[in-house]
């Protein structure tokens, strides 16, 4: 079986955004591993309208916005997720919602893990988070990085970085072995529920 394929979701799209100094961080760590494969997804590249389409992803085929198609075949892609979760009024950015509201069965029996940042850790839009992902039968792994309080404000404001906190390496080390082994674990699932269909 190949390495499953992650894709790091970057959720703010804002000018200026927190989310670059996680990734320069993060990436590092990630593509260290010889049992998963990495890919940044950044929302700033799928520059996806508030979900308007009459039909409803989970009921299939296609969209009519092209960027929504496009989005769609690159989750499909795909054996699991990194979030990286900005945390706006105590929630996700609107942009990942959305993100989310766009897809359905590309998301499916597929593990998501999460690095979140801001006051509280994100703490609050991860859980959030967690919920939407269970409706989209997505397995929420409980190992997340939550980067906050006066470790996030000297990084923000005071020209900290991630090596000035080396914790958060072990963190992301741990999220990653549990990510791994439920990616593996669902894509092999995955793979035997097609070929039961396929020989009915």
């Amino acid at each position: 079986m190949s390495k499953p394929r992650i894709g790091v979701i970057v959720s703010s799209v804002r000018e200026g955004r927190f989310a670059d100094r996680v990734l320069e961080w993060f990436m590092p760590i990630a593509n260290a591993r010889n049992d998963l494969e990495f890919e940044i997804l950044d929302l700033k590249d799928f520059p996806l309208p508030f979900y308007d389409e009459a039909a409803l992803p989970a009921m299939g085929g296609p969209a009519k916005n092209e960027v929504a198609n496009k989005w769609r075949a690159r989750l499909a892609e795909m054996d699991g997720f990194v979030l990286i979760t900005a945390e706006y009024t105590r929630g996700p950015t609107a942009a990942l919602k959305n993100a989310l509201d766009w897809a359905y069965g590309e998301w499916n029996r597929k593990p998501a893990a999460f690095v979140a940042y801001g006051s509280a850790g994100g703490a609050r839009a991860v859980e959030q988070l967690r919920s939407n992902l269970v409706e989209l039968q997505v397995t929420p792994v409980r190992h997340a990085v939550h980067v906050g309080g006066a470790d996030f404000m000297g990084m923000l404001m005071q020209g900290k970085t991630f090596a000035d906190f080396p914790y958060y390496d072990n963190n992301a080390k741990d999220l990653l072995d549990h990510l791994g082994w439920w990616a593996n674990t669902l894509k092999a699932g995955r793979a035997e529920s097609a070929g039961q269909k396929s020989a009915a």
